[in-house]
């Protein structure tokens, strides 16, 4: 991670969480799945209320390196990653 002020760049390598295929089989390209990534304090709440909205998350929540994650897809059809640390 590169931080300044309130900013911080994530660089995950190729055996990141992000870098793995989902359920769906569906298969990153080779640096992983370009997102932006939210840091929320109770990912499991957070989670829950994106499901009764109708949010495509495109896994379940896994526990990585410093915590938990999960991938979800904004409106447009991006990726973007809940991340909450341990």
């Amino acid at each position: 991670m590169i931080a300044k002020e309130d900013l911080t760049l994530w660089i995950a390598g190729p055996k990141a969480l992000a870098s793995r295929p989902m359920p769906d089989g569906n298969v990153p390209e080779p640096e992983g799945w370009n997102r932006f990534v939210f840091e929320v304090d109770d990912i499991e709440a957070v989670v829950a209320s994106m499901k009764q909205a109708g949010v495509n998350l495109w896994n379940d929540i896994v526990s990585g390196v410093g915590g938990k994650q999960i991938l979800a897809e904004d409106p447009s059809g991006n990726a973007i990653e809940l991340f909450q640390a341990t």
